[in-house]
């Protein structure tokens, strides 16, 4: 994705005519503009300069991001506009308050003025003429942008703004002039009925008060990118290396892949790398969102921005810059807040004709006021009101202010979704799916139970089995090693060692010899007691792998090996559940040992013997019955991620997982699965208040300022005030958002449990067929009975031979038989 910053932008009907203008530049496939970031994602083949070219045309600015910040990267973040706009606001009120004690100050309350001015209508007149010019100069840039959007054909919120100052401004700047006209005559009642008619206090004041909205929303905004910038600058500004032996200070910027640093207590890592020397505690939590300081020694990798607490470690670098892994989570935070939630297309729909709209209510509550009979000032009052109360930044403002919030606050937890869909769409989810081994589990097998038989007692046992087992590299024999070194189990010297593949070991000890295995490979050996075999039984239905070890002829005992269940995966399941979310444990174990931890985390449904290619039909399936989640951690799990309509992965699994994924939790615990679906469903609710609010408001306020509850109930509205509840809007949508921050991811309080989805009725039919020898004869078996009326799904297999039918109604086996012969393959059965 390119990323652009544009500028110019001032509203919805602004993004949304840049993101048209682009969206239909040939080679661009997507495009997204978005308010809050003044920033634009692009994807496709166009050219960059054709890209600028036509945000141009539309009357904005482009350039790709950062190429026109020459200061450090944290800058690029940095709340500039609100320290300006607080500046024009302060200047703009001293005018403005000298301009309402001039104007109503003095004809409604009595203040007094210089005796030049009392009586002297016409210098009061030009004297509110003077202020008010001053005040529209301060605040030219509604009038720039405004009038060159108009005459681009885009109308924008200046627009309105400047449309409603200005015909305030030259109405009273006419009734000043035919007051002149009055004097002259002189008519003093004609000058007093002029001199009412002004309302240049209203020109200044509109301004005024939106700048006060602009500003209150600058502030909002820049809030909401709070986390961004904490992720920018938790990065070191200088690192100490080593070069040709000696430790030289220089910017972390220079650090180069290779190269070798030291980091004393209190000090961060400058880059990504591996330990060499020393340990330490790392304070991770700026990134994982783990609060617990991680014990590092030599061999393990540590990051960039993480802190060392304790302990001096010498490093070295093997990622930098761009490359490390807080610049990944930054550009992913970054790309979440370019892309577009599908929620947002309603906003945007009204906002790029919101303003055309708009324009043509004020012109014809205008005229309509004029034909009732009423007087001009009366009849231009009430358009002016629907001008200057209309708000579409609002609407713009609603969607991306809480995706940028609750992107915040996902990376402060650990939590990454890499695009605004993402957001959206996890909190919708009916089924989540598990993969077993590195997800609900560890993934990696420990010892769960020692059992010695006969004589033998625990640590004899161990030490044999120890032993032998530290010879091979199988992850069984690595989870008894590690048992043994915990235990500081004697190690025995031992030969002639020789690894049976699918068996066993054998070794001699003192001349002794020693056989570790499966069953079969030491009843070959042995006897195993029956009270041995029985344990064993117990120990494969609990989902744990018994090993066997003899020595000669002597049965030592049993060493139980199995993949441990991570601590929080039990207490995650069933808070999904009782979120209403039905649970599948998905792995390609064999029934026993998968029914053995669904007992034990208790999930809704095991599919279990499923082959890494499968993973992904079993994923399709699921989803007919509701949006469906998928959580994994392996390269075996990638195309299951894709295939879901969200693919979360954990972050300690492999780069092709996270690659496959929309969401990706860093702390790799399934527990954050629970809080990803509480945020985006928090986001969710916020968006959708955020709408609401910008809908109504725009829905009641516009009648309302066009004067339609004057006849039945009196209600009318000033333009200032419209002027205020414009300004206010924005602020009050982006404040809304900043809600999310305070959200509490661990509390259950406001969980509320998905109404279960209607079962379809559904029924297979299991074909066996002969003649497929390729995927492309699954492809066309697949293709043609999945064409039939009926048929939900079909699972074929060159493989096996065979075709499983999803059906939704009863079709009978002729019309399935003849739809795969007529393919050129031949069924034997169907049933």
């Amino acid at each position: 994705m390119k990323q652009f910053d544009i500028t110019g932008m001032s509203c919805a009907a602004c993004s949304a005519r840049v993101e048209k203008a682009v969206a239909n530049v040939d080679g661009v496939t997507s495009c997204s503009v978005n308010l809050l970031t003044n920033s634009m994602g692009v994807e496709g083949t166009a050219n960059v300069d054709t890209i600028i070219h036509a945000v141009e045309k539309a009357g904005y600015g482009a350039s790709l991001k950062g190429e026109k910040n020459d200061s450090k990267k944290g800058d690029a973040f940095l709340d500039t506009e609100t320290p300006r706009l607080k500046k024009r606001l302060v200047s703009s009120f001293v005018f403005v308050l000298l301009l309402m004690y001039v104007s109503m100050g003095h004809a409604m309350w009595g203040f007094p003025l210089p005796k030049f001015f009392e009586g002297n209508h016409l210098a009061n007149g030009l004297l509110q003429m003077l202020l008010a010019i001053i005040v529209m100069v301060i605040n030219k840039d509604f009038f720039v942008s405004g009038t060159k959007a108009f005459f681009s054909g885009a109308p924008n919120m200046d627009t309105l703004v400047s449309l409603g100052s200005g015909a305030s401004f030259l109405y009273s700047t006419v009734c000043l002039f035919l007051m002149t006209n009055a004097y002259k005559n002189p008519d003093f009642a004609l000058t007093d009925l002029y001199f009412g008619e002004l309302y240049f206090e209203a020109a200044a004041m509109i301004l005024a008060l939106i700048t006060v909205g602009k500003t209150l929303e600058a502030r909002a905004k820049g809030k909401t990118t709070n986390a961004l910038k904490v992720l920018i600058n938790l990065k070191p500004k200088t690192a100490i290396v080593l070069r040709e032996g000696i430790e030289i200070e220089i910017s972390a910027d220079q650090v180069k892949k290779g190269d070798i640093f030291l980091v004393k207590p209190g000090s961060s890592f400058p880059a990504d790398g591996e330990i060499l020397e020393g340990f330490c505690a790392a304070d991770e939590s700026a990134l994982t969102g783990e609060s617990i300081p991680v014990d590092k020694k030599a061999g393990d990798m540590v990051s960039a921005a993480t802190v060392n607490l304790s302990g001096f470690v010498k490093v070295r670098a093997t990622k930098v810059g761009e490359d490390t892994f807080l610049a990944e989570i930054i550009k992913l935070v970054q790309d979440a807040g370019a892309t577009k939630a599908p929620i947002a297309k309603i906003a945007d729909k009204v906002s790029g004709v919101f303003v055309p709209i708009v324009i043509a209510i004020a012109v014809i509550t205008t005229l309509i006021w004029l034909f009732c009979g009423e007087t001009f000032g009366f009849a231009l009052s009430r358009g002016i009101s629907v001008l200057v109360i209309s708000c579409p930044c609002a609407l713009g403002l609603a969607t991306p202010v809480a995706i940028m919030v609750g992107n915040g606050v996902g990376a402060k937890n650990g939590i990454l979704f890499k695009t605004a869909a993402s957001l959206e769409e996890t909190g919708r989810a009916r089924i989540v799916v598990l993969d077993k081994t590195g997800t609900i589990t560890e993934g990696h097998p420990v010892v769960t139970d020692v059992l010695p038989f006969g004589n033998t007692d625990k640590n004899t046992l161990l030490s044999f089995a120890y032993s032998i087992e530290v010879k091979s590299e199988h992850p069984l024999a690595i989870a008894i090693v590690e048992e043994a070194k915990e235990e500081n189990i004697l190690l025995l010297e031992c030969t002639e060692f020789l690894a049976v593949p699918g068996n066993g070991l054998t070794a001699k000890i003192n001349d002794s010899s020693i056989f570790g295995g499966n069953k079969a490979f030491i009843e070959n050996h042995t006897q195993i007691p029956e009270d041995a075999k029985k344990v064993a039984t117990d120990l494969a239905k609990n989902g744990k792998t018994p090993l066997y070890f003899a020595k000669e002829d002597a049965f030592l005992g049993i060493i139980a090996v199995a993949d441990k269940i991570k601590d929080d995966s039990k207490d995650a399941i069933k808070t999904l559940k009782k979120m209403g979310i039905h649970t599948v444990m998905l792995t390609g174990d064999n029934e026993t040992t998968a029914n053995a931890v669904k007992n034990q985390v208790e999930v809704d449904e095991v599919i279990a013997g499923v082959l890494p290619p499968e993973k992904a039909a079993v994923i399709s399936k699921l989803k007919q019955q509701g949006k469906t989640i998928m959580v994994g951690d392996g390269i075996n799990d990638a195309p299951a991620l894709v295939t879901a309509d969200i693919g979360i992965a954990i972050g300690a699994g492999t780069d092709v997982a996270i690659d496959s994924a929309d969401v990706v939790l860093m702390k790799s615990r399934l527990q954050d699965v629970v809080y990803a679906i509480r945020l985006s469903r928090a986001t969710l609710k916020n968006i959708r208040e955020n709408l609401f609010w910008a809908f109504i408001y725009n829905f009641i306020g516009i009648p309302l300022a066009a004067g339609a509850f004057i006849k039945a109930f009196g209600w009318t509205l000033n333009p200032m005030f419209g002027a205020f509840a414009m300004s206010l809007s924005s602020f009050c949508v982006v404040t809304n958002a900043l809600r999310l921050n305070f959200i509490n991811l661990k509390s259950a309080k406001k969980d509320k449990k998905i109404k279960p989805k209607k079962e379809q009725k559904t029924m297979e039919k299991t074909m066996k067929i002969e003649g497929m020898m390729c995927p492309h004869c699954e492809g066309r078996v697949k293709q043609s009975l999945e064409s039939l009326d009926g048929v939900l799904e079909a699972l074929v297999s060159h493989e096996s031979g065979t075709a499983i039918i999803t059906l939704k109604k009863d079709i009978p086996c002729e019309v399935l038989t003849k739809t795969v012969t007529d393919q050129g393959y031949t069924v034997k059965a169907c049933k």
